[in-house]
Order: C-alpha cells, then structure tokens, then sequence
C-alpha cells in the first residue's frame, strides 16, 4: 500500500436475505469502518458475473479487501475472484447456509459480523481447485451434488427445503461406481457412492459438519465417501452430521490428499460451492496452499 489508505469495497447482493434495511446495515458499516486512512465503497451485484468483475475490478482499482455481503453462492464468487491477489476477503453472512461464515465463527448476524470482521486479521487458507476451477468450502459429485440440482429448483431457501431437496433426490438417486487415484498412487474404487465430498472446510453449511478434521490452511483436502448400501445407517445417524462426529461412523470412508483424480462412467455436473458445474467423465482435485486471505475474528 505505500503508506497511503486502506481501500475497502463492500459487494453487497441485494437479492440475499440481509434481514435487515441496508441503510441499517450501512450504518454500521459507517460505525465499524468510515474511520481515518480507510476508503470504504459500496457497490451491489446484479448477477454472479457482475459480482465476480466488481470483485476484479475493485483490486485492480486498488482496493486491499472485499466484503461479501450474501449468501454463500455470493462469497464463493467474490472470493475465487480474490484468489492469488492479495485482497483480503471479508464476510458478512445473509444466506440460510454460511459455511465458510461458520468454519471461522464469523456472526451470523450481518450487524454483528459487520462488526467482527472490523477487529479481524487477515488469514491466508487453502482454495480447492476442480479442473483449474477454485472452490472454498466443498465439491460434491454423488447424490450430495444432486440435492444443489433440486435446492436450485425450490421457490423458498432455508434449512427446511434443502432437507426436501435431499429427500426428493435420495429417493430417485442411482449411485455410479467412481475410481479414485490419490497422491499417494493409491487406487480406490467405490461402486455405489452416495455421498462423495471433496471438502477444504468443515462444513456444507447450515451448520451440517461433513469433514470435522479438515483445516483451512495446511495444504490439504478431505475426502468423505458414503455407500449407498450404508444408507440406512447414514440416515439413523444423520444427526451426527450436526454435531461433527458423522466421520466416526465406520461407514463413513474419510482420506485426506493434496491431489487426487475421479474416472466417472458418465460426465454428470457436479457441486461446486453450491453452484452445478458441468464437467467431464475425468476430475482433477488440486489444492492451491494459503492462496486466499481471509479476515478471521480474533480467537477463531
């Protein structure tokens, strides 16, 4: 920065549920943040590709971190646009999943978070790659990245249709054998996954915990896998998944890597941070280590 202002610019999605006026919310802002040697911005994204060339253009305009106010669909396209920059990713969670939100204890308030994030430091994390393609959180490509299908198609958001969602999609899934090659040269195959999770953070959101163990910053992925044959015992213990101990399950298979490749039978979309992205047959998962900065509350 050679001395001169921090420049901060707030993205704000006016489509996600702030829960609050975002006059109140500017306020806030104002409060936390309008103090002497910052230049603080606002703008609002129209679109995801809106969002992630204001996300660019703010950090080429200068702007040494970003504030995503939004859901997680909102933060994950902010931040893979702040991957390998040097900006600082800020989070104002006011979606009904938060998964980054809650991996790092950041409020789920959007005043208070607003607030947090103002005593934060910045911290770098890991970032996922799928085929070149950053994610933050998760990458799913069984009956879990299913569920995004569906959850897209529901008119209302929240816990409650994403449970529908998974309902609905469970009971039409055909699990497909999947190949994995990790980098360690080992081979696994698994004929029937209904639950194959790539994870860099512990959780899908909403506070359901796939991957406890996983860190944000010590150059790995996690790999959580769930056979269709297990179904049963996975959803008797489903409640497991809200108190981080699914993993403990014998059932639940759980490798952490650095690389690893997938051979499907068909090319089938797959989760990405929430979003569907189609993809070929062949899929390489890579980790970009400490590639992202993160504001972080203290103590998190």
């Amino acid at each position: 920065m050679n001395g001169g202002p921090r420049r901060v610019c707030v993205l704000v999605n006016p489509k996600s549920g702030l829960g609050t006026s975002f006059s109140s919310l500017r306020r806030a802002f104002d409060g936390y943040w309008e103090v002497a040697g910052v230049d603080l911005v606002y703008r609002f994204c129209q679109s995801v590709q809106d969002g992630a060339d204001k996300a660019a253009r703010a950090v080429a305009e200068g702007a040494d971190t970003v504030i995503a106010v939004g859901g997680d669909g909102t933060v994950s396209t902010i931040g893979r646009a702040l991957v390998g920059t040097g900006a600082a990713l800020g989070i104002v969670p006011t979606g009904s999943g938060n998964g980054l939100a809650r991996h790092f204890g950041i409020p789920l308030s959007a005043m208070r978070a607003v607030q947090a994030i103002a005593r934060a430091e910045a911290r770098p994390i890991d970032v996922g790659m799928v085929n070149g393609r950053p994610f933050l959180v998760t990458c799913s490509m069984a009956w879990d990245a299913s569920i995004a299908q569906a959850f897209a198609k529901m008119p209302f958001r929240g816990i409650l249709p994403y449970v529908m969602a998974g309902v609905q999609e469970f009971l039409g899934y055909v699990a497909e054998p999947m190949e994995v090659t990790l980098d360690d040269g080992k081979t696994l195959r698994f004929e029937d996954p209904i639950v194959f999770t790539i994870a860099n953070l512990s959780q899908y959101g909403g506070g359901a915990i796939i991957a406890p163990d996983a860190k944000a910053d010590d150059g790995r992925l996690e790999l959580v896998v769930g056979l269709r044959k297990d179904a049963p015992k996975l959803l008797i213990n489903i409640g497991r998944l809200f108190d981080g101990t699914m993993n403990r399950l014998p059932e639940v298979v759980s490798r952490r890597f650095a690389s690893l490749v997938v051979r499907r039978a068909r090319a089938t979309p797959v989760q990405v941070d929430g979003e569907l992205v189609e993809v070929p047959r062949e899929i390489e998962i890579t980790v970009r280590p400490r590639a992202l900065n993160v504001l972080v509350p203290p103590g998190s």
